[in-house]
């Protein structure tokens, strides 16, 4: 599935106003805010949130809920895969713990423990971050691209599509990827065919031999730091993140772009339900994705603007390949990437 930025974009250009901070009236009476179930969100008292997101981006995300409902957030931080493994246990004891998840792969959770609803702010979204059978929705689109080191290469001298890296094998060893970066295969094997795109990532391996490193944000920061000169796929976000934090680096964008987005569910047992109906609804509210673009997230919404305000004119020309995986498909493309990208 692919997402082009016409009307999307055509919609952003029109909610340019709405900028980084949200106007004082708004923020009195905000979008998200149900009053009826912030009555009953008061009663049930509090909201557990599991999520992949760092504490220095979560914690103050969920303060303007806290005090608009008056309850308490207990945000639980890990990995996807312990948070996975945490609910599949606790869903074995009978335990039922956890609220709303807000992580990259809600679409791998067994659907039925998402509760099925659509929150009211969804009818915001780009259509692609909106679940078909209405268990999760986009809190922010994580694009993909590769990115470079400024200081080691000039903007000129960059790669105009992926086969370009498989002819500078000058750059063996200056290369980087994350070591679990299955979502950019899958998206160059969807965009080219399996045949070719596996032999187009053989080449660029062989050619530029890719060191892998465990994490995105890891990668971002090597390139960043000149340690390395491309990360042959990183996530946008992190990349203008080290930007904005002094480092010498910037994004650049070649067919494909994968994408994939940060994801908001809600338990179909949860202990707090209409807390958590809520705490979707502000998950993907204009006020939240708002928010977030401080951190270089990029928004689901039209009416949120992105940061840096142009980042959706690099992608105007280029297709973009939406990864969205069931656990079964992810569990053999985690094996592919493997087999491809991890040293022996």
């Amino acid at each position: 599935m692919s997402h082009r930025f016409k009307n999307f974009g055509a919609a952003l250009a029109a909610g340019l106003c709405v900028g980084l901070a949200i106007a004082p009236a708004q923020a009195q009476t905000p979008s998200w805010f149900d009053p009826s179930l912030a009555d009953a969100a008061k009663k049930e008292g509090s909201l557990t949130v599991y999520s992949t997101t760092n504490e220095e981006e979560g914690l103050p995300l969920w303060k303007p809920f806290e005090e608009a409902v008056g309850v308490k957030v207990n945000y639980v931080r890990a990995s996807d895969s312990a948070l996975l493994a945490r609910v599949l246990i606790e869903n074995r004891a009978g335990q039922h713990s956890w609220d709303v998840m807000q992580t990259a792969n809600v679409n791998k959770i067994p659907p039925e423990f998402l509760l099925r609803y659509t929150p009211p702010e969804a009818k915001n979204l780009m259509p692609d971050a909106i679940d078909p059978d209405g268990r999760w929705f986009g809190v922010y689109s994580n694009y993909n691209s590769p990115a470079y080191n400024t200081k080691y290469v000039k903007r000129e001298d960059l790669p105009k599509t992926y086969e370009d890296f498989a002819k500078h094998k000058e750059w063996a060893g200056k290369v980087a990827l994350d070591g679990t970066d299955d979502a950019f295969m899958t998206a160059i094997l969807l965009f080219y065919g399996e045949d070719k795109g596996l032999k187009l990532l053989k080449d660029i391996i062989s050619a530029v031999q890719p060191i892998t490193i465990n994490g995105h944000l890891a990668v971002a920061r090597a390139v960043g730091s000149g340690e390395y000169w491309f990360a042959l796929n990183n996530y946008v976000n992190l990349t203008l993140n080290a930007k904005f934090g002094g480092a010498p680096t910037d994004f650049f964008v070649i067919d494909p772009a994968p994408l994939f987005f940060g994801q908001v569910g809600v338990a179909a047992l949860a202990p707090h339900p209409a807390t958590a109906k809520l705490a979707a609804n502000y998950s993907i509210s204009r006020e939240a994705q708002a928010f977030l673009t401080k951190f270089g997230r990029i928004p689901t919404r039209a009416d949120v603007t992105p940061n840096p305000p142009d980042i959706f004119d690099a992608f105007k020309g280029v297709k973009t390949q939406t990864v969205l995986l069931s656990t079964d498909e992810d569990r053999k493309r985690i094996k592919q990437f493997n087999d491809l990208f991890q040293p022996r």
